[in-house]
């Protein structure tokens, strides 16, 4: 086999010339000579190349025979071969068998042609012009670049003319080549064999000249008495070398007088040939769809074997090809007509003769297709995917129906590839986009837990423009649903009984049709595996996971709304929390959290939300209390942490001390209220404390006025308003997104309105101040009730003592003891103005801070907080001291609207 491989292509036709007539070389020459002609020409007539079609006759072929049983033989070794993939050119062996099986005596049959031809023996000089010599250059089998070039769409003009036959380039109809070869070359494919012997043609008839073989004898007058040439008698060029050359401009090759002019990108006649104004007009007005085809060529060429290109890419170039392929079959239909006006001898100018101005006609509809196809071109350059869709989509909003049916055509093909990524996409849930051409984007490296925010996302770039926002939303939401169910929720349901529907389209026809009604069956496709799709991953959150039941824990217990579970928790906790941060443990908070689970009515909870309530305890920092430190917490994991995210959980902890902080505050006053009720009593009978403890006494009801319009602003107005609107859309959620829009709204609503955003630092730092200057109250306030009971247990004893002794006949008192006891007394009451001043003090300070709080929430953007500063001062206690709460409401508006 190597020794075969290294001989010429020559050297085996000998030896195949030499098996076949069983002579010696110098015997075969000149059947050699015609087996060189044969292969360099095409005698074939035009035919399709479809296996299928082949198949058929031969088994038809069999079935007129009565051979039925080697016709259903032959079907299953057909299916087997198609199946194993061994053969790349079956058409070309199935063709060779129909060709076999035929029966050469029949005048049609194709074997009799060539057996009679390739008996014939031919003059010694007939190999001086070969057949295939007559082949333009650039369309030449020697030229490996050029067929290859043109033969990457499939439907060149070289594979157009190795059907129809070769065409001479104006040279070779110039050069003096021999009428037959002429005669021979432009014949119509039904006469390329006209000259052939028949059956039963006499030897003697077809003796060869030294001329070569004989040409019919009328297309010999015809050719003698009406000669094609290039000029006329004044040197003009003629007509009919322009439409040849035409022709060949047309498929991007250069002509005799018609060339590519690379400076200028166009095709130009030199201004050296000899020809008239008008003859010049119309070849370039002509040449202008060779240019328009040169551009529409070099982009599918280029982009053809280009794999980054993509499959929407790949589409687009298809596309491209079919538009030629019918442009080609124009071109072989004209090739056609100049063959037969040569082999007629028909004088250009005739009735049915090919000239410019008929071209021109003829040629206006391809021309404008190609104009459309290379505009196309300029605008799809550097772009891909969905991109490329949009742009071809673009142009086909005209009012040309050609136009607008030639860019619906080219759109279904390109989009076809994309509804198949999508339809894969929200039936299965797959996404194999190589190329990045799809509109939903997959990170492989993010982890499970942030699937659903992270991993799939819109490439908003791909979304075609036929393809609404709304609709790719939905399509992004179908198929990162069925991804969480089957990756995070490990539900093992097959997607097609989750969402049963089409899975693909069969072709791109299908495509055009279902683009026709975008907003009927597209959007009855995309709703119907939306609405499925979502609607069972919610059942499966909801049902398995217990989303609603995680959610309402959340409201419970990190908001606060357990109100006996949140008292007797911090009744438990107080003598724990009041010792410093440093000295808490852990394992004893939890402890008391189970003990108040277990007294109050959240023992009736589930298990599965009371084990995931904890304790947790907050960075320390120096001078902290348990107070400061201590929170709860709520463990989240598995599909609901894709709602209770890290972030969220993070907002739940800070709403979770501020309100803690502020139910601190109320149950401060609480304690202060019970002091005050049980130590007043008791300290009747101190007259001097009476104008300190009033002071504590309005102090107090400020402060207890404070804290309740706080309580309710932040339980009722924000809490309880909030979580309405959140549980009312979660009910209403069609799919998960919804869910955690409404949740991430509700949190960042609470955030807002409770003061811990970053517009509101101001209004929080004041808040705490006040939250401080409570402390220090109920501590001035527990030092002075120290200091007056220590003093009123003393009286009590001195005066008990004296009783005493008075009972038993003595002087109650000596005077030493009466000196003492009212230097005692005295040192006591010169503490009262000192204690007097710190009330006074504290109380400045307290309402100086209060002020100046509600001057920020007068300046409030949020007219909820502008409403709780009138609760706040509803008997306008604070606006007659600060001339800056003295402005109404609707001044506040106003200037705030002029600022805007």
């Amino acid at each position: 086999m190597a020794a075969l491989d290294q001989k010429s292509p020559n050297v085996l036709l000998q030896s195949l010339c030499c098996r076949i007539t069983g002579k010696s070389e110098a015997e075969v020459a000149h059947q050699f000579q015609y087996a060189v002609r044969v292969i360099g020409s095409n005698y074939a007539p035009t035919i399709e190349r479809d296996e299928f079609l082949v198949s058929e006759k031969i088994k038809k072929e069999l079935l007129k025979q009565r051979r039925e049983a080697d016709a259903a033989l032959f079907s299953e070794l057909h299916r087997k071969l198609q199946t194993q993939g061994v053969l790349k050119h079956r058409w070309s062996i199935l063709y060779l068998l129909l060709s076999l099986c035929e029966d050469p005596r029949k005048p049609c049959s194709r074997v009799a042609g060539y057996g009679s031809m390739f008996a014939q023996a031919l003059p010694r000089d007939a190999h001086s012009t070969p057949f295939y010599c007559a082949r333009p250059q650039s369309l030449s089998l020697g030229h490996p670049e050029r067929s290859s070039t043109l033969g990457t769409s499939g439907i060149s003009s070289l594979g157009t003319h190795t059907l129809n036959g070769p065409t001479l380039t104006p040279q070779a109809l110039l050069s003096g080549a021999p009428a037959q070869v002429l005669g021979d070359s432009l014949r119509q494919p039904g006469t390329r064999l006209a000259w052939t012997l028949a059956p039963g043609t006499s030897p003697s008839a077809t003796a060869p000249t030294s001329r070569g073989p004989p040409a019919p004898p009328a297309l010999a007058a015809r050719t003698q008495l009406r000669p094609r040439r290039d000029g006329d008698e004044n040197g003009e060029i003629a007509e009919s070398a322009l439409v040849r050359d035409i022709l060949y401009v047309f498929q991007g090759i250069d002509g005799k007088f018609i060339k590519m002019c690379t400076p200028e990108n166009c095709y130009k006649i030199d201004t050296k040939v000899p020809l008239s104004k008008s003859l010049r007009d119309l070849s370039s007005r002509l040449s202008e769809l060779g240019w328009l085809h040169n551009k529409v060529r070099k982009y599918t060429d280029a982009r053809s074997l280009d794999r980054a290109f993509g499959l929407v890419g790949q589409s687009f170039c298809a596309a491209l090809h079919q538009e030629l392929k019918e442009y080609y079959r124009l071109l072989s239909v004209l090739h056609s007509q100049l063959q037969l006006e040569d082999d007629q001898g028909v004088n250009v100018g005739g009735e049915c003769s090919l000239t410019l101005r008929r071209l021109l006609v003829w040629t206006y509809d391809p021309k404008v297709r190609l104009k459309t196809l290379a505009t196309l071109v300029d605008y799809c350059q550097g772009r891909k995917g969905g991109e490329l869709a949009s742009a071809v989509h673009a142009y086909g909003k005209t009012g040309d129906p050609s136009m607008r049916a030639l860019v619906q055509h080219v759109l279904a093909l390109v989009s076809h590839p994309i509804l198949n990524f999508l339809y894969r996409w929200i039936y299965d849930g797959e996404l194999e986009d190589t190329y990045h051409e799809f509109f939903v984007a997959s990170d492989p490296t993010v982890k499970t837990d942030r699937l659903w925010h992270d991993k799939y996302t819109l490439r908003k770039s791909m979304i075609p423009s036929f393809i609404t926002m709304d609709q790719s939303r939905k399509v992004l939401l179908i198929g990162k649903s069925i991804n969480f169910l089957h990756q995070v929720c490990h539900d093992r349901t097959p997607p097609g009984k989750i969402t049963p529907g089409s899975k693909d389209i069969d072709s791109p026809r299908d495509a055009a049709e279902l683009f026709t009604d975008l907003e009927g069956a597209f959007q009855g496709k995309i709703d119907a595996a939306y609405f499925e799709t979502s609607k069972y991953l919610l059942d499966i959150l909801n049902k398995k996971y217990s989303l609603l039941e995680h959610l309402q824990a959340m409201r419970r217990y990190l908001l606060l709304g357990q109100g006996d579970f949140i008292r007797h928790l911090m009744d438990l906790l107080k003598p724990e929390l009041a010792r410093p941060a440093t000295t808490l443990y852990q394992h004893n908070l939890t402890g008391i959290l189970e003990t108040a689970v277990r007294a109050t009515n959240a023992q009736f909870d589930s298990p599965e939300i009371l084990k995931r309530l904890d304790v947790r305890l907050l960075e320390v920092s120096p001078g902290d209390t348990g107070w400061d430190v201590f929170s709860l917490d709520y463990h989240v994991d598995g599909p609901i942490a894709t709602v209770f995210t890290r972030e969220c959980m993070s907002c739940y902890l800070r709403v979770f001390n501020f309100l803690w902080r502020a139910k601190r505050m109320e149950y401060i006053l609480t304690d202060i209220w019970k002091g005050q009720m049980c130590s007043g009593k008791l300290l009747k009978g101190m007259p001097e404390l009476s104008g300190v403890l009033h002071q504590c006494h309005v102090l107090a009801s400020e402060m207890v006025h404070f804290i309740h319009q706080m309580q309710y602003y932040i339980t009722f107005e924000v809490l309880e308003c909030s979580w309405d609107e959140l549980w009312n859309k979660v009910q209403q959620a069609q799919d998960l997104d919804q869910v955690i829009a409404a949740h991430e709204i509700f949190l960042s609503t609470i955030i807002s309105r409770c003061l811990l955003d970053t517009n509101s630092r101001s209004l929080l730092n004041q808040l705490r101040a006040i939250f401080d200057q409570i402390i220090e109250f109920q501590n001035a306030q527990d030092a002075l009730y120290r200091s007056a009971l220590e003093e009123l247990k003393q009286r009590t004893a001195f005066e008990d003592r004296k009783q005493q002794r008075e009972g038993e006949g003595e002087w109650g008192v000596s005077a030493a003891e009466e000196a003492e006891e009212k230097k005692r007394v005295q040192k006591f009451q010169e503490t009262i103005p000192k204690m007097c001043s710190q009330l006074r003090i504290l109380t400045h300070f307290y309402q100086g801070i209060v002020q100046q709080f509600l001057v920020l929430l007068m300046s409030s953007s949020d007219e909820s907080l502008q409403f709780l500063s009138f609760r706040l001062d509803f008997n306008e206690h604070y606006k007659a001291r600060d001339p800056r709460l003295r402005v109404s409401l609707g001044a506040t508006r106003g200037r705030r609207s002029s600022n805007i």
